[in-house]
């Protein structure tokens, strides 16, 4: 049974474990992103993941927020476009949410994601119901928050269970704003594919916390 609080080391290992796993997601996501996009969403975010893993392997953080600041700014970097600025802005903001934290817990980690959330909002403008990736991240943040008293390991699973919800209610939208707003309402019937990503990500980090 894994503790409350993770260690800097494994915060590391969960970072590393995330970013293979999106590596490895590269063509589902590049098939999602084919009915409703340019079929690179895939591309982009396997280039940058893979960015971050070298830059785990070959860089030393001092705290959470230089860790997450990097990843943000390493993704922000290598995935490209509107992708590469949105899931940028998320890490970077979540790293400023844990400016002067020391811990990683269930309060400090859903604060972070807050934080990134209003980066991502911030820098995107999108809301629910545009059919992005904000779809899957609201819910999932807004969980997180509502359950800063369970154990890490029971809030990422209901955070990451709210974020699949989030994403499945894409494909009842149509899309408003990024790449496939041009579709209207033929995006309709697809989920968005950066709701997709977004997802994933809260899954795999779950994954991991579970395996602890």
């Amino acid at each position: 049974m894994m503790e409350e609080a993770l260690s800097f080391t494994q915060v590391i290992s969960l970072l590393e474990y995330v970013s293979h796993k999106m590596v490895e997601s590269k063509e589902l996501l590049s098939h999602a992103d084919q009915a409703i996009g340019d079929g690179d969403h895939g591309i982009g975010m396997a280039r940058g993941f893979e960015a971050v893993l070298e830059k785990l392997k070959l860089s030393t953080f001092s705290t959470y927020e230089d860790l997450f600041k990097n990843v943000g700014m390493t993704l922000l970097s290598n995935i490209g476009g509107a992708a590469g600025a949105i899931f940028g802005s998320l890490f970077i903001g979540v790293g400023k949410g844990f400016a002067g934290v020391e811990s990683f817990t269930s309060q400090t980690w859903a604060d972070a994601l807050t934080s990134g959330l209003n980066s991502v909002i911030k820098r995107g403008g999108a809301k629910v119901g545009d059919k992005t990736m904000v779809d899957a991240l609201v819910p999932a943040v807004e969980t997180a928050v509502a359950n800063v008293s369970e154990p890490l390991s029971v809030l990422t699973e209901l955070s990451y269970r709210s974020a699949q919800k989030g994403m499945e209610k894409t494909k009842d939208y149509i899309a408003t704003t990024g790449k496939a707003k041009t579709l209207s309402e033929r995006s309709l019937g697809f989920r968005d594919p950066g709701a997709i990503s977004t997802y994933l990500i809260f899954k795999f980090m779950n994954e991991f916390i579970r395996s602890l």
